[in-house]
């Protein structure tokens, strides 16, 4: 539900305008639903529920986390936020055909699922962090550094 309502505040401030921009948000909504279908439902409980989780978050939120590194806004996102994004959602694609492929590279079954899965929380923590330091960044440059007057 995170995803869900992070993508949704964020509104226009982190994206560029235009149809990627809301089709990529659209995608990461998805997934976030994908988490909570997954959570709620563990593979050992409902099999069914838990595998249609776990394709939303590796289908949907690995494509929308891909695109997302192309509709983030220069202005509002820095260079290495876009690139890194795009690097999550190359990595987490790629592990993703691994894993329907049944080629997990020494890990196992859950393991390269995890490496598909992961880079999305990743990216909304790293995103998380950029926006704080931001908004820290802002703050400071507009508090007054000189000494402050009594009235009096």
């Amino acid at each position: 539900m995170l995803l869900v309502f992070g993508t949704a505040l964020t509104g226009g401030a982190l994206w560029r305008r235009g149809r990627a921009a809301a089709v990529a948000r659209l995608l990461l909504a998805g997934a976030g639903v994908g988490f909570v279908l997954a959570g709620l439902a563990p593979a050992d409980v409902n099999e069914n529920q838990h595998a249609l989780g776990a394709l939303l978050i590796m289908a949907a939120g690995n494509i929308g986390l891909l695109l997302t590194g192309f509709t983030l806004a220069e202005h509002s996102a820095a260079a290495p936020l876009r690139w890194g994004t795009s690097l999550l959602g190359v990595t987490a694609i790629t592990a993703f055909g691994l894993f329907l492929s049944q080629h997990y590279l020494g890990l196992s079954m859950g393991g390269m699922e995890r490496v598909a899965a992961f880079p999305l929380p990743l990216w909304a923590l790293a995103a998380g962090v950029h926006g704080l330091i931001r908004r820290a960044g802002r703050l400071h440059e507009t508090m007054p550094t000189g000494p402050l007057s009594r009235a009096g």
